[in-house]
């Protein structure tokens, strides 16, 4: 490692940005909105593309589209009048003629920019309406014999912010990287061994060639992720987000935990009062989760599994095995909605066993909520199931033993290990485990869930048949009536989604509403019902009672329906505006259906034009059923930061790598993190300070 202890200034990891001339307060709040405080900081703060300005290209050459440096007389400068005011000079330099467009001018640049005049430029090049233009390029006024002086190098460019121009940044990089070449120290926290193995080039040099590329490489190989400078420092932040979650889990799995022993005075009779048998899947993950629950560690783990593949009730059987031990449970999920549907799932099955269940969501009256907390504070409530507002400041345990949280992707890695902290008593933790019917890819989860074991329910239970998925345009809505129609006249029955409009929830009742008056009017035989958000929750409680009891036929509904309902009846799912949703969230709103013996059918109805990404969204669920090619899928199309909820939350911002692209190095990243731990655990800590966002210190949100 190169060391800095013999330096007489202090790295540049501890020299901050403001001791680089022209860096006055103004500039450093600017240069701190895009995390950059230190000089380190200012040299990891890499292009995210590159410019070739070292060599003219002859007007004639020319090609729409590609951007260009040329040399050229100004034959004519003329104001142009039309639906907006412009600035038009002709160039030529004996090859041909391009004209240069500007918008916004002063009197003193359209002086300047004179017939006669000899000039520098660089910009996209593309077709206007007399030939070749560039608009708005950046130029440079020459003397009539002087010679154009070119780039040297590549020119980066750089991730801004406002009031921050490129210029500026590339003054500033080129100041770090002259007190690099100066001798001043950075540390190369990739142990030397390490880098060899890997034939990775030093440190310093890769961060030269990064900010100042050499004028023979072509911007395709600059690009490419093989590239061996960047390919480097991918791998570099990457192992540090994965060292990150290891360090995590190192420090929570090294805390103590209740050990939970099961007596099974609560789980037999539960599992003799259901009216089903467990999964071989369930059953494994299941034995899984007691293991882990009997531990003095703490359990994290994840258990992932597809829509209706019964999560829900391996989930009961922790619960159980925590409350036979005499500890409390909580369950948290995203939307009060679920919330609420586990509250009435967990209190049907837990009521008979004469466990108390309590809820909490954050709409709760002022006395419900006094009661509930004393309840909790007082032991007597063993179950609580709500929203994100179980782990506010005022809720307190009696004897927190397990946390469970649904759908976690929807709540970012912050809110996990917040809730990860309560109940923490003398040192001794709960145990958590975490539910997602987003199944995520192994490659996945090595860089999201490093902290978590992974559990996974692969097995759907008996009898369920794929659901048949149709994609038909809107002009095609009287055929899907008609088929509505025909199904409910045989004794099935069907859902009719109408999905978000845009951002306001009370824009999404109003159309359901609406689309509920009209099937009315279309389907004067079949018995219709409507749910949505903002109902009474008393409305909405028996409006979904009377559907799984078979006296609605038809349910029209917001999203709300889009987890927890369970119909063995209803064969048929229409999606209105289907082109708006996500493949998760349609291939759970799919997953209501096909719960039966009956053969299902879901029809995704969109409205015309489809953009390409929503068709291929929709050709993905036509194709499949396998909950876990659907997130695959939905990982390409949508990207990670997505899919985990971590793009709110800053936990998993990438500067370089990209997990879908560089998904092939982290089985090399994983066993260079179990090197790195046992042989050089120093240098750890050190490494994820430099990459990950708020080093490993949002453990302590």
């Amino acid at each position: 490692m190169t060391t800095s202890s013999s330096h007489s200034v202090p790295a540049l990891d501890s020299r901050l940005v403001t001791e680089l001339k022209g860096v006055g307060a103004r500039l450093a709040e600017r240069l701190e909105r895009l995390g950059i405080i230190s000089v380190q900081d200012l040299l990891f703060h890499l292009p995210q593309r590159y410019q070739d300005r070292t060599r003219l290209s002859a007007i004639g050459a020319l090609q729409s589209g590609t951007q260009a440096v040329i040399v050229g007389e100004i034959g004519l400068a003329q104001i142009r009048y039309g639906r907006r005011r412009s600035l038009l000079c002709l160039v030529s330099d004996g090859t041909g003629k391009l004209t240069l467009r500007f918008f916004h001018f002063g009197g003193a640049q359209q002086r300047a920019l004179a017939a006669g005049c000899r000039i520098l430029c660089f910009g996209e090049v593309r077709a206007g309406p007399a030939g070749m233009e560039m608009v708005h390029p950046e130029y440079q006024l020459l003397d009539p014999d002087e010679e154009p002086l070119l780039e040297q190098s590549l020119t980066p460019i750089y991730p801004t912010t406002e009031g921050l121009g490129q210029l500026r940044l590339r003054k500033l990089n080129l100041a770090a990287l002259e007190l690099l070449a100066g001798g001043d120290g950075l540390d190369d926290y990739l142990p030397a061994p390490v880098r060899i193995k890997l034939d990775f080039p030093p440190l310093d040099e890769v961060l030269r060639s990064l900010h100042c590329p050499s004028p023979g490489l072509s911007l395709d190989v600059l690009g490419r992720p093989d590239y061996p400078p960047r390919r480097r420092l991918v791998f570099e932040e990457l192992l540090a987000h994965h060292l990150s979650l290891r360090l995590l889990r190192r420090r929570f799995t090294d805390s103590l935990a209740p050990a939970l022993t099961p007596t099974g005075h609560l789980s037999q009779p539960f599992l003799q009062q259901l009216k089903f048998s467990l999964t071989h899947a369930q059953q494994r993950v299941a034995a899984e989760l007691a293991q882990d629950l009997a531990a003095e560690h703490p359990m994290h783990r994840l258990v992932q599994g597809d829509v209706g593949s019964g999560k829900t009730v391996v989930a009961a059987l922790a619960a159980l095995q925590a409350i036979e031990a005499g500890f409390q449970v909580t369950i948290m999920a995203p939307t009060e909605l679920l919330a609420e549907q586990h509250f009435n799932c967990f209190q049907a099955w837990f009521q008979p066993l004469a466990i108390e269940c309590a809820w909490l969501t954050g709409k709760l009256k002022a006395k419900a909520r006094r009661e509930t907390l004393a309840a909790i504070s007082g032991g007597e409530a063993q179950l609580l199931v709500g929203t994100h507002a179980v782990f506010q400041e005022d809720v307190s345990f009696a004897r927190l033993g397990l946390v469970v949280v649904d759908e976690q992707h929807r709540f970012g890695v912050h809110q996990r290990l917040a809730l990860r902290n309560k109940g923490v008593s003398e040192g001794v933790r709960p145990h958590q485990m975490v539910m997602t019917a987003t199944p995520i890819p192994r490659t996945l989860a090595m860089a999201a869930y490093a902290d978590l074991d992974t559990s996974t329910i692969d097995e759907l239970p008996p009898g369920r048949q794929p659901i048949e998925t149709a994609i038909v345009s809107d002009r095609r809505r009287e055929e899907v009536i008609e088929r509505i129609a025909r199904a409910c006249a045989a004794g099935q029955q069907a859902y009719w989604v109408c999905p978000l409009i845009d951002e306001s929830e009370a824009l999404q009742c109003r159309a359901a509403a609406a689309t509920a008056e009209t099937l009315t009017e279309a389907l004067p035989e079949v018995r219709i019902g409507l749910v949505h958000g903002r109902m009474k929750k008393s409305e909405r409680d028996y409006t979904m009672a009377a559907f799984k009891a078979g006296d609605i036929d038809l349910l029209v509904a917001t999203t709300v329906i889009e987890v927890g309902v369970d119909v063995p009846n209803a064969s048929l799912m229409i999606v209105d505006n289907a082109e708006r949703l996500g493949l998760a969230q349609l291939h759970q709103l799919r997953g209501r259906v096909g719960r039966g013996e009956r053969q299902s059918g879901c029809v995704l109805l969109y409205r015309s034009p489809l953009s390409a990404n929503a068709r291929s969204r929709l050709q993905v669920l036509r194709a499949s059923n396998d909950g876990f090619e659907i997130a695959r899928r939905d990982l390409e199309l949508r990207g990670p930061g997505e899919v985990l909820g971590t793009r709110q939350t800053g936990a998993m911002q990438f500067r370089i790598a990209d997990i879908m692209r560089d998904q092939a190095l982290f089985p090399q990243v994983e066993a260079v993190a179990e090197e790195m731990l046992q042989q050089w655990p120093e240098q750890v800590p050190l490494l994820v300070r430099r990459w990950v966002s708020g080093g490993v210190h949002y453990a302590d949100v």
